[in-house]
């Protein structure tokens, strides 16, 4: 036939831009978002890791500082009472005195504790929006079902 000039209809064979029908590009795209979470994941437990090798070397770390500042710890309180003893105290009089104030300060420690604790909210104020959220969650539901039942 010979071509009057009119463009023609597209033909509606169900292939998109590039000759793939709509199916297959849904199917393209899902498979490129499942890769990318793919790799994200991947990514984030190398990060994991790295971060999980970090804190185990920082623990480490911290521990053997603790231990050695228990060590000079217990060096001062002796020279603490040596000192008392030379003083002109007797020595069981200065090791009293020193183990006196240790145990005095752990006491105001304990104290202090046991008053943080006392004063702890216990999450009240996240327990009061989550009951406020699921308030209005129940509220919507109720308003929804009741215009369904109506409409």
């Amino acid at each position: 036939m010979a071509d009057t000039g009119r463009p023609r209809p597209a033909r509606q064979t169900g292939n998109g831009v590039g000759g793939e029908s709509l199916g297959d590009l849904v199917s393209l795209a899902a498979k490129d978002v499942s890769q990318l979470v793919k790799c994200e994941i991947d990514l984030a437990k190398l990060e994991l890791r790295d971060d999980v090798k970090r804190i185990g070397t920082s623990s480490v770390m911290v521990i053997g500082a603790a231990f050695v500042g228990c060590i000079v710890l217990i060096l001062l309180s002796f020279a603490a009472a040596y000192g008392l003893v030379a003083a002109g105290l007797e020595p069981w009089a200065g090791f009293l005195i020193v183990s006196g104030a240790y145990v005095l300060f752990a006491g105001l420690a304990v104290l202090y504790g046991v008053l943080k604790i006392r004063r702890m909210s216990g999450l009240r104020r996240t327990r009061a929006t989550v009951q406020e959220g699921l308030a209005l969650l129940r509220n919507d539901t109720n308003g929804q079902a009741s215009a369904e039942g109506a409409g």
